[in-house]
């Protein structure tokens, strides 16, 4: 019965309502559930992004309580852009940025990333583990409608684990990726259970 439950609750973080959503994920956040993630200093998705922002624009989609907004270099970029569903990670994240000085250029909005419209283009757009959270037939979707809020030359960050074997669902999120877009760097680390991290482009063909 318990792992029933709790099927169903990760079910419905992932693809249920946004109202459903955002309650659950509150939850977990107001509950501490999460606070193991709170230091990843030393990430190795931050020197992909601060290549790629150029000192420029950064949208975090599924930034959770800040870790990304606070823990690449202030001097990478220029503006910072996190969406989440949860707003008990985002007021974390909201007083983490106040406490670092970086009030002014890190913002935080609350939404389902899956409807979220961006205000602006962005340099760099990061799924840093929430592409999870995008339902498999939606992964060439999502990024296609997000491709249209990249700056000229602007790319994809996703950090994902892709373990699982031939026919796990994050092997097939990747493969999806690797087979609909532009792959500047793909990189794996640590042992076979370790994260990758790709960057993409949306191929040129489709953006003609």
């Amino acid at each position: 019965m318990a792992t029933t439950l709790s099927f169903m609750r990760g079910f419905l973080k992932s693809y249920g309502p946004s109202i459903v959503k955002k309650r659950l994920w509150d939850e977990e956040f107001s509950g501490g559930h999460w606070n193991f993630i709170d230091e990843t200093s030393g990430d190795c998705v931050y020197p992909y992004l601060e290549k790629y922002s150029k000192k420029g624009s950064v949208l975090d989609l599924g930034c959770g309580p800040g870790n990304t907004a606070n823990e690449m270099k202030a001097s990478a970029y220029q503006k910072y852009v996190g969406v989440d569903v949860s707003e008990a990670a985002l007021e974390k994240a909201r007083m983490r940025s106040r406490a670092n000085g970086r009030d002014v250029k890190n913002e935080f909005a609350q939404g389902d990333m899956l409807k979220y419209v961006p205000g602006q283009q962005f340099d760099v757009i990061l799924f840093r583990e929430s592409m999870y959270h995008v339902p498999l037939g939606k992964v060439k979707w999502v990024l296609d409608r997000y491709a249209d809020y990249l700056r000229p030359g602007g790319v994809f960050i996703v950090r994902m684990n892709t373990t699982g074997g031939k026919f796990g669902r994050p092997k097939m999120m990747a493969d999806v990726m690797e087979a609909e877009f532009d792959v500047l760097e793909k990189r794996q680390f640590g042992d076979a259970l370790g994260p990758t991290v790709f960057v993409l482009r949306p191929m040129r063909s489709a953006r003609v």
